[in-house]
């Protein structure tokens, strides 16, 4: 999954994109680099974010999402919200996958909707919000916090009829250095649900503090963190640079991961 961000303000700037034929560019050449999903995201949920407006969200979204889909009607695009009006009027301008942080809690008519477009739900984790989500987060057992959480919610998206759901563990949302790293060494639990897992550590701080480096310098880490997600039963990798990791999938392949 390629990241496409439609906001100023994003943690990564390699990731943003403004202008049409930004956009374009950017897409095509992450189709070229064998990308399988096309994340389109307009607010940013990086550690202490604010919330836009729907309305701006929309008109961050909305056209873009209408200008692949129009000149690369092959990508499968996924809208990046929380917010079911947004949601909706992606599905309707082409968007083919709901990619959700927080699960259908930040807006109650997000569940119904997802039901109503019958499209895959991707829910992830997370403690608190961006505004407050690095403050002091606690677990009494990180993995066994994260299956009982997910255990619930897909007992509640089963009941209203969604079943294509895809599990993002939330790496970085609410969780510390520590916190990331256990998940992560305990990622092989998730098969339980035998759903699909989702994991998104591209040049995020767990590699920028560990390493000392920045999001700039922040590939390589990310690349050894692609390979053990890989190992432990990723599904997706979602991520600014496609390229790199559609290597690291090819490498994984090569070992008989899956």
């Amino acid at each position: 999954m390629g990241i496409l961000n439609t906001t100023p303000d994003s943690f990564f700037e390699g990731s943003r994109v403004q202008t049409e034929t930004e956009v374009l560019g950017r897409v095509e050449k992450m189709l070229k680099a064998g990308v399988s999903i096309i994340d389109i995201g307009g607010q940013s949920t990086r550690p202490g974010a604010l919330n836009i407006t729907v309305t701006e969200e929309i008109s961050r979204v909305i056209p873009v999402i209408e200008q692949v889909h129009k000149n690369f009607p092959e990508a499968i695009l996924s809208i990046d919200t929380f917010r079911a009006t947004v949601a909706k009027q992606a599905f309707e301008a082409g968007a083919s996958l709901i990619n959700d942080i927080s699960a259908g809690e930040a807006d109650s008519d997000m569940l119904l909707t997802v039901a109503g477009c019958r499209v895959p739900y991707i829910i992830m984790h997370k403690q608190g919000n961006p505004q407050n989500m690095q403050e002091n987060p606690l677990y009494d057992d990180i993995v066994l916090d994260i299956l009982t959480y997910f255990t619930q919610k897909v007992a509640i998206l089963n009941r209203l009829g969604i079943a294509d759901i895809v599990l993002d563990p939330g790496f970085g949302f609410g969780k510390n250095l520590e916190h990331n790293y256990s998940l992560l060494a305990g990622l092989d639990a998730f098969k339980i649900f035998e759903l699909p897992v989702m994991v998104g550590v591209s040049r995020k701080s767990m590699v920028q503090k560990l390493l000392g480096v920045n999001t700039e310098k922040a590939l390589n880490g990310t690349t050894a963190l692609h390979m053990v997600a890989l190992q432990k039963g990723a599904k997706i990798l979602r991520v600014h640079d496609v390229l790199e990791a559609i290597q690291c999938i090819r490498i994984g392949e090569a070992l008989g991961w899956y």
